[in-house]
């Protein structure tokens, strides 16, 4: 194998891949990246049997061929190397050469046979979406996973398609986040579990450009995603999720409107006052014509009001800040609606159309 690549190409492809390189691994194939010379094309590639990346980069090719070295080590020397064009080549003795410039390296290699490629995934039935929405839905869900391996359902986010209609769920026990977008086009259903890995990857990757597309494939067992000159392989978490609409009530006894941006700054300034071993709840007061924010914690003591328009009763109820927090930042609207019930039962946080909710349990609270 003999190449020539502009750094800038390589780097950008070397770190798009090793998003898919294990941290530890028992095997050590898993910590290679592949460079595959094939049918004129120059591919990377990583695989660590959860989640695999494949993407092409630009360069000359003078010879063909595939070789397999250690993510690290390649990775860091050209992210070293000055700028410009690097030459990359194999010999018969299963190393790897590189050179730029005056700079020259040979590390060990491995032979890609023992490498576990990706699979070929049918691609009849492709899903269509905008990286930008795609990238935007996932931000304003995939803080609600949990990350606890014991409930592996909650790791992963719910992708529903019904028609044209796509349904992202999230949650991790003490909240729900929900995101519904219209596609352009009609599919069939598809309803499966994403794990909340692959997704934080994905938007690391994606430009998010509006008229940027990614197209999605669905197997019993995998999601395909593919755009641009890359594409990422995943498994699909097994197993039924949660049936959540017996937990998405409409009924309100509390309905308050306020400015999304003063209640999140609100709220932020509470935690100065919380330490992490205290979990001190924040303390909502909503009144007739404004809402009250309160913390009573070892550090000290603060409460504020800002307006807001009200509904129904009033109501003093008790949240983990942070929570709050994490729903108000994704929220793109200048106001927001929260619909409560009494100091026990499930806060909603929803636009009309239902685009977008949140639901977040409440906590108890000494006054």
């Amino acid at each position: 194998m003999i190449i020539t690549c502009e750094k800038s190409k390589l780097l950008e492809g070397i770190n798009i891949v090793l998003k898919a390189v294990p941290n530890k691994s028992t095997m050590e194939i898993l910590d290679c990246v592949v460079i595959e010379v094939k049918n004129g094309i120059i591919k990377l590639i990583a695989n660590d049997l959860e989640i695999g990346i494949e993407t092409v980069i630009t360069g000359g090719i003078t010879e063909e061929g595939i070789i397999a070295a250690s993510a690290k080590v390649f990775s860091e020397i050209i992210r070293k190397l000055p700028s410009g064009e690097i030459n990359i080549s194999t010999d018969t003795n299963s190393s790897l050469n590189i050179s730029c410039g005056k700079s020259k390296f040979n590390i060990p290699a491995k032979p890609a046979e023992e490498f576990p490629f990706l699979p070929k995934i049918n691609k009849e039935n492709k899903v269509i979406i905008s990286q930008f929405t795609l990238k935007e839905i996932i931000r304003q869900t995939v803080f609600s996973i949990s990350d606890n391996e014991n409930t592996k359902i909650m790791t992963g986010e719910l992708f529903e398609i019904h028609g044209s209609e796509l349904k992202i769920v999230s949650l991790d026990g003490h909240r729900i986040s929900i995101r519904k977008v219209i596609l352009k086009d009609s599919y069939e259903d598809v309803s499966v579990i994403i794990p909340g890995k692959t997704l934080n990857e994905i938007t690391k990757i994606l430009t998010g450009g509006r008229d940027d597309e990614v197209n999605m494939f669905f197997t019993d067992k995998h999601v395909l995603f593919e755009f641009g000159s890359t594409i990422v392989l995943s498994r699909l978490i097994e197993g039924e999720y949660y049936k959540i609409d017996k937990m998405l009530s409409s009924d309100y006894e509390t309905k308050v409107t306020v400015n999304k941006r003063e209640m999140l700054d609100c709220i932020d300034r509470t935690t100065l006052l919380i330490k992490e071993s205290e979990k001190k709840p924040v303390i909502i007061d909503v009144k007739d014509n404004s809402i009250g924010f309160a913390i009573n914690s070892s550090i000290g003591s603060m409460d504020e009001e800002i307006d807001a328009v009200k509904e129904g009763k009033g109501i003093l109820i008790g949240f983990n800040p942070r929570f709050l927090i994490d729903a108000l930042k994704v929220i793109d609207e200048e106001e927001i609606t929260m619909y409560m019930i009494n100091p026990k039962a499930p806060c909603f946080i929803r636009d009309k159309e239902e685009t977008y909710i949140y639901l977040i349990l409440p906590v108890n609270f000494n006054i």
